[in-house]
């Protein structure tokens, strides 16, 4: 019987082990990626000076929706978290004729009235059917305003588009649907020369904080934003 126990007992922490060790290397895999979104509420988000999102974004099937049905108040949603060297991954859909955007190292405060005016922009587009298609800058992937992305690595509205941030030391990457669409060095004097032929020159916050908050941005167009993933680098 001792025997039969000690058998049992070895066994047994052998399965402990071993189920450790898978938890640890899945931790590993991971390479420090968290969850911004848990797929379920908005817990860490809130919309752009508020304590809390704003009625028309909303959870839907696993996703962040913009939705003004019933004018539903928006306004910005911002992670509460900030963060400064970082890889943002997400994927977005957008309404036919619709507009947003993701923006990053956005300042939060009571004298900036929006996210924009301090928070470079990946742009959400629906390249074909929105008014906002005529300037190659702003078409979906681009830097918003500063550096155009190729058109063809986007798909139409109703479609989901995979894309990355990456931002390491000022040197800013954006990868669209698995391509490389915009790279380009912040706080250079080329950048800054980038920034004085844009419309940001009007804004003499803008991008001149190296830590911020993710925003989703509201711009009346329905939108949807699923799996997004993000780790510090």
């Amino acid at each position: 019987m001792q025997r039969v126990l000690f058998v049992f007992c070895l066994l047994w922490s052998c399965v402990g082990f071993y189920a450790s060790s898978q938890a640890q290397s899945s931790v590993s895999s991971a390479h420090g990626w968290i969850k911004l979104f848990n797929g379920h509420d908005l817990n860490g988000w809130h919309t752009y000076h508020q304590t809390a999102p704003a009625p028309a974004w909303k959870v839907e099937k696993g996703c962040i929706v913009l939705d003004h049905s019933g004018g539903a108040r928006g306004g910005d949603l911002v992670s509460n978290q900030e963060f400064s060297n970082f890889e943002l991954a997400l994927q977005w859909k957008i309404s036919k004729g619709g507009n947003s955007g993701i923006l990053f190292l956005v300042h939060e405060d009571p004298h900036i009235g929006a996210t924009f005016f301090s928070g470079p922009e990946m742009q959400v587009l629906d390249n074909q059917y929105a008014d906002d298609n005529k300037n190659p800058t702003h078409l979906a992937g681009s830097l918003y305003d500063l550096i155009a992305a190729d058109p063809k690595a986007v798909k139409p509205y109703g479609h989901w588009n995979r894309v990355r941030i990456r931002l390491l030391n000022g040197h800013l990457t954006f990868w669209m649907n698995g391509k490389k669409v915009v790279e380009t060095q912040l706080w250079t004097p080329e950048w800054d020369s980038l920034v004085a032929h844009s419309k940001f020159r009007q804004w003499p916050v803008f991008a001149r904080f190296h830590q911020g908050h993710i925003a989703l941005q509201e711009h009346g167009d329905q939108v949807w934003f699923r799996d997004i993933r993000i780790r510090e680098l």
